[in-house]
């Protein structure tokens, strides 16, 4: 018979509000080869040092007990996590803990050619990958690097190796990426991926972000009606999903929009994120965060870092009220955080 504790620690990750926690973010790493402006600075960036990041022994322990509340998708993110060395062995380890069924990555797709095969063999299921522009030039305004050869190299050796669940990710800006939606749009359409148009958000670490930047999804959603055809909307296959989905009327492509700023979903919200120095936070805008690091290398017991777990959930707000007087903007980036 299970004891007292062990049915303690199996019941699910219940916020104040009634959301069930099931999706865990897992940055890998603060670094990044490219500085896209909505997530980094250009220059000067002071990263954490290798021995505050997690090692891929503790992401594995704060899994494994993470999943033990509930939680049975993971998705890595950065920074860039494919800088990170090694990462087809974390993959692997993650993919042997019980109770996982969902592993899935974001990548900005620069390294991702060298490495989709080792990640496919090592259990990761699904990729998002960042491509805000199909033109050089406004690649290299937004990232201020190049490497859009790179990124579009690395789709295609995705799909070569045997990815079936890719999306492409295109953060959308006003007075930039207008003239890129029909495109990206097309591009889709083409080589049988879906793609995701994502609101500008607050994240920048220049701390330049105006809400007349936003271009929200309807509008985008107007803008491929226009340009390429009508879309309808698709049944919602989880209530969680940030995205809103459509399909084009012909049948060809899928187009997600994930609207933070003008139709927030913080209502079915079903996600938490550990750090790549092993911070939990329980909302992407969250101004508090719960020490996980300290416990795996304290002598924590599993039990420790389950109450560690249970208070950040129990301590989530409603909604991350962006569009509110009371907004107060994580002093913390994006690539700090993990997308």
């Amino acid at each position: 018979m299970a004891t007292i504790e062990h049915i303690s620690c199996l019941q699910p990750l219940v916020d104040t509000f009634g959301r069930v926690h099931s999706n865990l973010r897992v940055s890998v790493t603060d670094r990044c080869n490219i500085r896209c402006f909505y997530c980094m600075p250009a220059e000067n960036v002071h990263f954490k040092p290798r021995h505050e990041l997690l090692s891929f022994e503790e992401i594995e322990r704060f899994v494994r007990v993470a999943a033990q509340l509930g939680v049975d998708k993971i998705r890595l993110t950065g920074g860039e996590p494919l800088v990170r060395h090694g990462l087809p062995d974390l993959v692997r380890k993650l993919a042997q803990v019980p109770g996982i069924r969902d592993i899935a990555m974001t990548t900005n797709g620069i390294l991702l050619a060298e490495q989709a095969q080792a990640l496919k063999d090592a259990g990761l299921g699904r990729l998002n990958i960042s491509l805000d522009t199909l033109e050089p030039d406004t690649f290299f305004r937004i990232s201020r690097r190049e490497g859009l050869a790179q990124v579009l190299e690395g789709i295609f050796a995705a799909q070569r190796v045997g990815f079936r669940k890719i999306r492409l990710n295109a953060v959308a800006i006003r007075g930039i990426t207008e003239p890129e939606i029909v495109p990206l749009g097309q591009f889709a359409r083409r080589h049988g991926l879906e793609m995701r148009f994502i609101e500008f958000m607050p994240l920048d670490a220049e701390a330049n972000w105006d809400d007349q930047q936003v271009i929200t999804g309807e509008q985008i959603r107007a803008t491929l009606t226009e340009g390429i055809g009508p879309l309808n909307p698709l049944p919602v296959e989880d209530p969680s999903q940030p995205a809103t989905d459509y399909e084009f009327a012909d049948g060809l492509g899928r187009i997600g929009f994930i609207n933070p700023v003008s139709q927030p979903f913080c209502h079915h919200c079903n996600r938490l994120r550990l750090t790549a120095e092993g911070q939990v936070r329980n909302c992407l805008f969250s101004i508090e965060e719960w020490d996980a690091r300290r416990l795996l290398r304290g002598g924590a017991s599993d039990e420790d870092l389950t109450a560690l777990i249970r208070a950040s959930i129990g301590a989530k707000k409603a909604g991350h009220g962006i569009n509110s007087d009371q907004f107060v903007k994580p002093d913390r980036a994006m690539y700090q955080i993990g997308g």
